[in-house]
């Protein structure tokens, strides 16, 4: 398995203000300099990253600049990341126009994956029809990644309808879409990130790895928290998944740069131990 590390660090995740009165613009995007990312992430030891789509997006009117960077680094896209509310038919045909333009830009660069987050939680309430819903939508999903050669698969996240294994199992029983288990998300929403993937062993299609502390939440670089990643990865290479290990890290009070680097030793030092 190879080690990426995901830029979102540099920055943050924010969404573009444009996607608030026009829904098919609604990009994420990471605050900081994706160059720096790049290199930064380089010069840590990874060989892979995963952009946000609104950050691949801009580099859409010059894709020679991103190629360069990638090139001039040694860093692989291997993975670009998207998401939407998936749950209301009245948007749901913009919101799939802004997916298969991250799929044409994840496919323009190289990338194998498209990674997607979402299913929202209605103020009034969630219904399983929801999750119906859902399912269909990141059925829809799949058909635009594997349309661009690409493999795309569900990443569970706080905020959406998917946090806890129960919510995990109402949608994976429901689509065909691929799992990309997130460590933190996972234990935050209540469930052993091990044992989740023991449980869909042969959904697995990318992994996000991340620590944390659970009270107060706080997400942190590996082997600063609670989880125990001998574990995970013990339950990993259970699954057969020979596949990219994508460290994702939100915000950290240091240098991104310095994070990036903290999961990377931790995770040498396990694999180390593992073989």
């Amino acid at each position: 398995m190879r080690l990426g590390y995901h830029s979102i660090t540099w920055g943050g995740v924010v969404g573009h203000p444009v996607g608030v009165t026009s829904v098919k613009d609604l990009f994420y995007l990471a605050g900081g300099s994706m160059e720096q990312a790049v290199r930064d992430i380089a010069a840590a030891g990874y060989e892979g990253t995963e952009m946000f789509d609104g950050n691949v997006a801009a580099y859409a009117d010059q894709p020679d600049v991103l190629r360069r960077l990638l090139a001039e680094t040694g860093l692989e896209l291997v993975s670009v990341y998207t998401g939407g509310n998936f749950i209301y038919p009245d948007i749901l045909p913009d919101e799939l126009h802004r997916v298969r333009r991250a799929a044409e830009l994840a496919a323009l660069f190289g990338a194998r994956q498209l990674v997607v987050g979402g299913g929202a939680r209605r103020a009034a309430g969630t219904a399983k029809e929801d999750y119906d819903r859902l399912a269909e939508s990141l059925d829809r999903v799949t058909e635009i990644a594997e349309d661009h050669g690409l493999s795309a698969c569900y990443h569970p996240h706080l905020t959406t309808i998917v946090e806890s294994p129960e919510e995990l199992d109402l949608l994976l029983s429901r689509t065909r879409i691929g799992f990309c288990p997130d460590t933190a998300h996972l234990a935050a929403g209540g469930g052993d990130p091990a044992e989740l993937i023991r449980r869909y062993p042969d959904r697995v299609r990318h992994v996000h790895l991340k620590d944390l502390r659970r009270e107060p939440l706080e997400f942190l670089p590996l082997g600063q928290g609670e989880l125990d990643f001998a574990e995970i990865l013990r339950a990993v290479a259970e699954t057969g998944y020979d596949g990219w290990l994508m460290v994702e890290l939100d915000a950290y009070d240091g240098s991104p740069r310095e994070a990036a680097q903290i999961s990377k030793a931790y995770l040498d030092t396990l694999l180390r131990d593992a073989s």
